[in-house]
């Protein structure tokens, strides 16, 4: 069975979008300048939504498109999905400036 597909936006980032859906264990090929970058997915990643490319730890920066888009609110295992249940969205946070103002 060939590989689902999923694109890095840009090359800093840590996750990939799925372009298809992907099943639990299913390997997953990310096109990455002039290579692809080949894992195992660990769970079912609808499509349109986020595959960590590597192990996220807790508190850790999490990019998509070369931008900051959220941290990791808890660990995040290499192939997991990443959405609102391990990401915590820090775009437009007023309660964070503050913190860091203070």
């Amino acid at each position: 069975m060939p590989a689902k597909r999923a694109l890095i936006m840009h090359p800093t980032d840590n996750v990939a979008t799925a372009v298809e859906e992907i099943q639990d264990g299913e390997e997953v090929a990310i096109p990455v300048v002039g290579t692809a970058l080949t894992l195992r997915a660990i769970e079912a990643i609808p499509f349109g939504f986020k595959i960590a490319l590597q192990e996220i730890p807790q508190g850790q920066i999490i990019r998509k498109y070369g931008e900051t888009i959220g941290t990791a609110s808890r660990p995040i295992a290499q192939g997991a999905l990443v959405h609102i249940h391990n990401l915590e969205g820090t775009r437009a946070r007023g309660d964070l400036a503050k913190k860091e103002g203070a």
